[in-house]
């Protein structure tokens, strides 16, 4: 099966972003490639089960199904129903993150699909660099031109946060890099500024999952265990099982995503835990700053030599 891929940092916030590529039916305001677009039998664009039917400028005519809508996670899924390459079983996902660092949006496309023998690579290919990579690019400018409004009244998580720490930055270093350095459960302590002496105890492997890491956090003493380690999404999560500050069954851990515009990384960091609302006031915004995002900044720079605020 081919996997195509594109991925970008937008340069404007993921409100904004968002109202534009919901739109199942608004290719033509963006992707340059298409001339008209409608929606079958008068139905809204939004209706999942809803079919665009549109129109290539060199003539081509393609038919789409919208399979999911999703307003809180900021995604939709469809698939080929009139095929625009010779292709089957084409299965296409476009979806937002905020960057919370910068108030910009990573977008990234995505497409599944079985090319007939002979075609291996070829369609895949084309999808991800003169469809995905090549609208993105279009979107880009037309955000830049245009510049428009965040919508009004619009909601980062319509009505909710994920986890109670969700940060987000992009790293100016390619990710299999990035992903190399933070993958050894034993390395923070050599490029965060406060954390020091770690080590895993009883000399186990950092990639060992149950694997625990003893270290210093200023002047406290923390013991974390590896919850699990993913190579293929580039992630990892971690529980605290020794800790002084007042909180219980924290458990934390970062992301990372390809950004094949320009070839950096996106990371997200998450952490959850039990804590008084008088406690949360302090915590959630000194682990968001001062732990994930403090990571994220002083690996890009101690590792790749960029100097960026913080």
């Amino acid at each position: 099966m081919a996997r195509a891929y594109a991925s970008i940092i937008l340069k404007a916030p993921v409100e904004t972003v968002w109202s534009i590529v919901r739109d199942f039916n608004g290719l033509p305001n963006w992707a340059a490639g298409v001339k008209s677009s409608k929606i079958e039998k008068g139905l809204d664009s939004d209706v999942v089960g809803c079919i665009r039917s549109f129109h290539l400028h060199n003539g081509a005519h393609v038919r789409e199904r919208l399979l999911m809508l999703d307003d809180a996670r900021r995604c939709f899924s469809y698939n080929f129903e009139t095929p625009a390459f010779p292709v089957k079983n084409y299965l296409a996902t476009l979806r937002l993150y905020p960057v919370t660092h910068t108030d910009q949006t990573f977008a990234e496309w995505e497409a599944t699909f079985d090319e007939a023998p002979g075609d291996e690579g070829k369609y895949e290919k084309i999808v991800s660099n003169d469809v995905f990579a090549a609208n993105f690019k279009n979107l880009a400018r037309l955000l830049a031109k245009t510049k428009p409004e965040k919508p009004g009244g619009a909601e980062r998580w319509k009505g909710f946060q994920p986890n109670k720490v969700w940060t987000s930055r992009v790293i100016k270093a390619p990710v299999d890099g990035v992903w190399k350095i933070m993958r050894d459960f034993a390395s923070m302590g050599g490029w965060h500024g406060e954390i020091t002496k770690m080590h895993m105890l009883k000399r186990q492997r950092s990639d060992k999952v149950s694997g625990i890491r003893d270290f210093y956090f200023g002047e406290g003493h923390l013991n974390e265990e590896l919850l699990h380690l993913d190579d293929r999404e580039r992630s990892f999560s971690y529980r605290i099982t020794k800790c002084d500050i007042p909180w219980m069954n924290y458990v934390s851990g970062p992301r990372l995503w390809p950004v094949t515009a320009d070839n950096t990384t996106f990371g997200v960091w998450t952490g959850d835990w039990v804590a008084s609302p008088e406690d949360d006031v302090v915590l959630i915004p000194r682990t968001e700053q001062n732990v994930y995002q403090r990571a994220f900044a002083e690996l890009e720079r101690n590792y790749f030599g960029t100097k960026r605020k913080r």
